[in-house]
């Protein structure tokens, strides 16, 4: 509710991406639709020793479009993923910053991890070579996960509510659905929300190897993330950034923004079960799509599309499939279901805002992109995964989920924008 008792509404006006399978919202959707993979052979450091030896990269980034070189060496990978997200976003958003009371506007970007090169830079530096008095005095601004909000706020001179949220894979979400909030209570009118993550170095891909969480099919790593298909043996590292500027609807409609979709709800839970493996029958994640549609005055039937974790690991996409049976009963197998996943990996912690940019296009175009590498299915997951080919998909509803290591539930609720 704002201070006047009225629910403020909020819609989406501008994105930004930098992902696997593209380094612009444009790109990256195109070859979503087209099913293309991101994963390769990993290239930033020798993985001879290493049972998984891909990841999903980012590809052809130059920070330099987006940032000095001074700036570049005082930032992480991830913060100058977010940085570039955010400074696409907002031009997409094309708020005309000059005119605005940047105390009304806020950024909210998470990290599930933070700068890990630059601990794992700085950790060479001062045991392999020099000693303590040569770590770097950037090494914590650069490492801590709220520096990308921090230097998002700095470079436009946003004032308003400022911070990172961490809760792992739905780190993300739950950041839009904080800024969200914010919106809702009034306490800013425009916020520049999503999350960054760049974990593909050794210290990532070998806690990652060390739990058997990530897929080893190093002969076919394009086919190795296969949510929902019965051979998955676990997640594709990705890497990137999704940023969204979502607004409040009166400020939106008086400027004339574009307006993707409204982010009509939200839904946030916790499994208190295991640190891993998600709930039994997906329990934490069926309250948190009811819980979005609660907030979201939509009831299950309305439902076109969900987007889910989907991350191509045995449990959880067996749980998530159950998770979405019960909530939506036989409508369950009416609805276009998919996994970004399946094309650009698992970002961590980026990976909720990433794809809620791919379900605010759905919503946006009509157009439902493919879970790819489907081939075997999977008796107990049996819904209508959109498998390998993209369709066109009346999409009025959509959810997208993000479910995290100490049970963390996040889904939001997109849906067509009507005044």
């Amino acid at each position: 509710m704002g201070f006047n008792g009225k629910q403020r509404r909020v819609v989406v006006t501008g994105m930004g991406a930098v992902t696997p399978i593209g380094n612009t919202v444009q790109e990256y959707w195109a070859n979503l639709l087209a099913g293309k993979s991101g994963a390769g052979a990993i290239t930033y450091f020798d993985v001879s020793d290493y049972d998984t030896k891909f990841a999903a990269q980012v590809k052809n980034f130059d920070p330099l479009k987006y940032m000095d070189r001074k700036m570049v060496q005082r930032c992480d990978l991830f913060t100058q993923y977010a940085l570039a997200g955010a400074d696409m976003a907002l031009a997409d958003s094309a708020l005309k910053l000059e005119t605005e009371n940047r105390e009304r506007i806020g950024v909210v970007v998470g990290s599930g991890i933070g700068g890990m090169w630059t601990y794992h830079r700085q950790q060479e530096t001062m045991f392999e070579t020099k000693g303590p008095h040569r770590i770097s005095p950037f090494f914590i601004p650069m490492l801590i996960s709220d520096i990308a909000p921090g230097r998002i706020s700095m470079r436009y001179g946003l004032k308003g509510p400022n911070y990172a949220t961490t809760s792992a894979c739905a780190t993300s979400s739950h950041a839009i659905g904080d800024a969200f909030m914010l919106i809702q209570r009034d306490d800013a009118d425009v916020m520049v929300t999503g999350g960054a993550e760049a974990s593909i170095c050794p210290m990532g891909i070998g806690g990652f190897n060390a739990m058997k969480a990530l897929s080893t099919r190093n002969d076919a790593p394009e086919k190795a993330s296969r949510p929902f298909d019965q051979g998955r043996d676990g997640f594709v590292m990705g890497e990137g950034s999704g940023i969204l500027v979502i607004e409040e609807l009166e400020h939106a409609l008086k400027r004339g923004a574009k307006i993707y979709a409204e982010l009509g709800g939200i839904g946030f839970t916790a499994d208190a079960h295991h640190i891993t493996e998600p709930a039994p029958g997906g329990e934490g994640a069926m309250r948190s799509m009811r819980m979005a549609m609660k907030d979201a005055g939509v009831s299950p039937e309305e439902v076109d599309h969900v987007n889910t974790h989907g991350t191509s690991t045995p449990p959880g996409d067996k749980a998530e499939t159950a998770a979405i049976k019960a909530v939506f009963g036989d409508h369950a197998y009416k609805l276009a279901v998919n996994s970004t996943k399946s094309m650009i990996g698992h970002l961590l912690g980026a990976a909720g805002a990433v794809e809620a940019v791919a379900t605010v296009m759905s919503v946006y175009s009509n157009k439902v992109h493919p879970t790819i590498n489907y081939e075997t299915p999977d008796p107990e997951c049996d819904l209508n995964y959109i498998p390998n080919q993209a369709k066109d998909w009346e999409v009025k509803v959509a959810i997208s989920n993000t479910f995290g290591f100490g049970g963390h539930n996040a889904s939001l609720l997109f849906k067509k924008y009507q005044s």
